[in-house]
């Protein structure tokens, strides 16, 4: 079960933010967007938004109706500069001649706008995937609808897309990859201190371009992977031979 968010653990961070931002609406926005994606949404209160904004709770009903509306906005204000960026990239990724080099750029259009963001809205930042993560874990159905009616004309682009260059593959096994490097985006982002420590330190999990750079490989070998009705070849076994 999600705690709710101790007061003097979330304000100081929250309202640094909210500094930056001097209109009311942008603080509420800048406030529910940092709890939302540390606490959860079912955890945060419409009060603890407020209070971590420096506002009041009417403020934040004035503005945005209910939390559900809060919610859709930050999706919002977000998910238009991210698909925008991703299909810039994934337009540029599809001009590359070489079939293995277009497989590898369409990947990395696909992940690079998760990862660079100035501002923490062009492209998306990593604050927002984080929150996305957390609200696909909880499984809430707004989000799901949100999801759904922002992400998945650009998914279905990604797809056809990487099709194109594996036309062998079933588009059905590409979807279920591309299903598997949406879950590696998001626990990568969400939790890179686990990659320093399993490493012992020998691996920072917080370097952007070197995670960046191998979500790319393991997603390219694994979309480059034979179909899954395909038998496998038995290792050393002659090309006619595969597993029973």
């Amino acid at each position: 079960m999600v705690r709710k968010p101790a007061k003097s653990h979330v304000k100081p961070d929250v309202k640094a933010a909210s500094t930056r931002k001097p209109n009311m609406r942008e603080a509420i926005l800048a406030a529910a967007e940092e709890l939302f994606s540390t606490y959860g949404f079912n955890a945060v209160s419409v009060r603890d938004i407020a209070q971590a904004a420096g506002a009041n709770p009417g403020s934040v009903t004035y503005h945005f109706k209910t939390k559900d509306g809060l919610l859709l906005e930050i999706y919002r204000r977000h998910c238009g500069p991210m698909n925008r960026r991703r299909s810039e990239l994934l337009a540029a990724a599809r001009r590359v001649r070489d079939l293995q080099d277009r497989l590898e750029a369409i990947v990395r259009a696909y992940v690079l706008p998760a990862f660079t963001s100035g501002s923490d809205l062009a492209g998306g930042g990593t604050r927002f995937t984080r929150l996305r993560a957390i609200m696909s874990a909880e499984g809430n159905e707004v989000v799901r609808k949100i999801i759904a009616q922002t992400f998945d004309d650009t998914s279905h682009a990604f797809i056809d897309a990487i099709h194109e260059s594996l036309p062998h593959i079933p588009r059905t096994d590409l979807v279920w990859r591309g299903h598997f490097l949406l879950g590696a985006l998001y626990y990568t982002l969400v939790t890179p201190e686990r990659v320093s420590r399993l490493s012992r330190g020998s691996a920072d999990g917080t370097d952007a371009g070197h995670a960046i750079e191998e979500l790319v490989r393991a997603t390219v070998a694994a979309l480059q992977a034979p179909p899954l009705d395909q038998p496998r070849k038995a290792a050393g076994a002659s090309p006619g031979r595969a597993l029973t």
